[in-house]
């Protein structure tokens, strides 16, 4: 009679593992924005995007920030409020990040030839792309990210088949389940 090994049920992301896919998001929108703007400022086909590690640890801690709002404000405010709630937050958050960077000589960007700067940290020209990223984050990256889930389980499960001897012996094949694979021993 073959037995059956049930792996452990999926548990959430840790906050570090979704800081980090925060921070990836965050870093490569970055360079491709900044790559876009390259474009349309100088029609560069080279597209050359530029950004730096500090943006890592701005957007990773930032967008966490964002999913700990998310989650408290879903239930109580329509989406177009808490996007204007995140934008205001990325502003805040970006002007801290650049007074603090400023002290290093490591401020990556300067917005200084903007028209509507404040101490060349952050500028209103960037307001609607920064109300449609937030938009884009907690409709796709945020809501997604708290789907994924760890398997716990035994890591052989993947190259093991089972084999079901209450056949007449010897059939062997992958048995699907809602969140994964049942192996058979």
């Amino acid at each position: 009679m073959a037995t059956m090994a049930i792996m452990q049920p999926p548990v959430p992301l840790t906050a570090p593992a979704r800081w980090y896919l925060y921070a990836i998001h965050g870093y490569f929108c970055e360079v491709m924005f900044t790559a876009a703007w390259e474009f349309a400022d100088q029609r560069n086909w080279k597209f050359p995007g530029v950004t730096s590690v500090w943006a890592l640890f701005i957007y990773g801690t930032c967008i966490l920030i964002v999913e700990r709002m998310y989650l408290r404000l879903r239930g109580r405010c329509p989406v177009l409020a808490r996007c204007l709630i995140y934008t205001l937050w990325t502003y805040v958050w970006e002007l801290g990040t650049g007074l603090l960077l400023r002290q290093f000589n490591a401020c990556p960007w300067d917005y200084s030839a903007f028209r509507y700067n404040f101490l060349g940290l952050i500028t209103a020209e960037y307001a609607l792309p920064w109300f449609c990223a937030s938009f884009i984050v907690e409709r796709l990256v945020i809501r997604n990210t708290l789907r994924l889930r760890f398997h716990q389980g035994p890591e052989d499960v993947w190259s093991s088949p089972w084999v079901d001897s209450s056949r007449g012996g010897g059939r062997r094949g992958w048995v699907a389940s809602a969140n994964g694979f049942l192996k058979w021993d």
